[in-house]
């Protein structure tokens, strides 16, 4: 597991990059694609509105007189005729047959700026009001070029100089990318997908490797928390079959006495497994009435003054909660406690330190237990309720247990209706603040 870990996260790390890669090239080439598309339309609308330019200049150039008005057509047509673009159409003209263009290639929603220049003197003739304003930005704007010129042959003197319509079309880039929005919404989920579904493979993997290890840890717990009481208990049997031994009263009751006491222990033990059991199914059933927490609170305490002298240490009581009515489960909540108040001991340094205080207000009763142990790190203090986790000792190689002192605590807290918080620093100790409903 330690080896293929680390093959399977380059293995995922570089398929996730393989993907984000891919999804980019292929959407800068639907982009591209669209813009060609976009350009392609664009030219050809402004192309065909400029054929409708050159063919009404050229039909109204090609009007036949007659006889009687000869000389008075002719001279209006050389005078308006022959004019240039700018002299025949109006702006609001120009932009209509430009419009009217666009709308026949599907682009309604097209802005757009238009110039008419002379190629000759390579100034403007007509403009819309604001091509200048986007003339400029080459980027977000393009612009296409046509000739405008009289159609060949229509015209012999004064042929009209060549003309330049120039079609300015703003803000192409967000247009484009407005027009593939769908494409790009569900390019963006699917991508999401697939690194949410990389992300939760992982994360079970750690979850499963790391519960993999606390299994086994929890085993090796086990088997050298029950290796203990096994040993003597085969010693004391043995003692028993001495001859010598069965001959003295006195020798025969404390042997017994050890085995009792051994058996008692392993069975306490087993208990606890079968307990953390109950408690993973949800099937541990609580024996609620009311009771006041401070005396149950006190009965743990006698339990725990016994390790605490061995060990030197010191209780400090400060019970100054008035209201400590609960609705809660005498057993367990003593249990609770007991555990929280053993942690305290077997995690301490020499000459331990303990302080309980109670405390409540109008809702709530609040217990915490402080020590001066050797406290946690962050890390630690996160994954303390975790079913199986034990925290780091350093350098007490003393402290037995399961793992599972803790997460009994969290889940009879969780079921009390109550919360417990853990404040901790390492080196210098450790606070468990529990609150539960009062009852009214």
């Amino acid at each position: 597991m330690k080896k293929i870990l680390p093959v399977i996260t380059i293995l995922t790390f570089l398929s996730l990059v393989g993907i984000v890669f891919f999804q980019l090239l292929w959407v800068t080439n639907v982009y591209e694609s669209e813009e060609q598309k976009f350009n392609s339309r664009i030219s050809d609308a402004i192309f065909e509105a400029s054929q409708y330019l050159i063919e009404e200049k050229g039909n109204l150039t090609g009007i036949k007189t007659d006889s009687l008005h000869g000389s008075v057509s002719e001279k209006l047509q050389n005078q308006y005729f022959n004019g240039t673009i700018s002299q025949r159409y109006s702006v609001d003209e120009i932009r209509q047959i430009i419009r009217k263009a666009f709308n026949e290639h599907q682009l309604r929603k097209v802005a757009f700026e238009f110039s008419i220049r002379s190629n000759t003197t390579e100034s403007d003739e007509l403009m819309s009001d604001n091509f200048y304003t986007y003339f400029a930005d080459t980027v977000n704007n393009i612009s296409h070029v046509i000739s405008i010129e009289s159609p060949a042959g229509s015209l012999s003197e004064g042929m009209v100089p060549e003309e330049l319509l120039i079609v300015l079309v703003p803000h192409v880039k967000s247009f484009i990318w407005r027009s593939i929005r769908w494409f790009l919404l569900g390019t963006v989920m699917f991508t999401f997908i697939i690194l949410t579904a990389f992300f939760l493979t992982f994360r079970t993997l750690l979850q499963q490797k790391k519960l993999s290890e606390i299994k086994s840890d929890f085993i090796n717990n086990m088997t050298h928390e029950f290796k203990t009481p096994i040993t003597t208990i085969s010693l004391a049997a043995d003692a028993l079959r001495n001859s010598k031994v069965l001959d003295r009263r006195e020798e025969i009751e404390k042997y017994v006495q050890i085995i009792k006491t051994e058996n008692s222990r392993m069975n306490q033990q087993v208990e606890t497994i079968l307990e953390a059991a109950l408690l993973e199914k949800n099937e541990i059933k609580l024996n609620l009435k009311p009771i006041h927490a401070i005396t149950l609170i006190e009965s743990a305490l006698q339990n725990i003054n016994l390790p605490l002298q061995e060990k030197k240490g010191r209780m400090t009581l400060k019970l100054d909660a008035t209201n400590d009515l609960l609705s809660i489960d005498e057993v367990h909540f003593t249990n609770l406690i007991s555990n929280l108040l053993d942690n305290a001991v077997k995690y301490s340094k020499d000459n331990p330190e303990i302080k309980i205080t109670t405390s409540n207000t109008a809702s709530v009763f609040i217990v915490s237990i402080e020590d001066n142990g050797i406290g946690m790190d962050r890390d630690t203090a996160k994954q303390i309720f975790e079913k199986f986790y034990r925290a780091h000792t350093g350098n007490l190689h003393n402290v037995k247990g399961f793992g599972l002192g803790l997460s009994y605590v969290k889940t009879i807290v969780d079921a009390l209706g109550g919360v417990i918080k853990v404040d901790s620093v390492l080196g210098r100790g450790t606070i468990f603040t529990l609150q539960f409903p009062l009852i009214h």
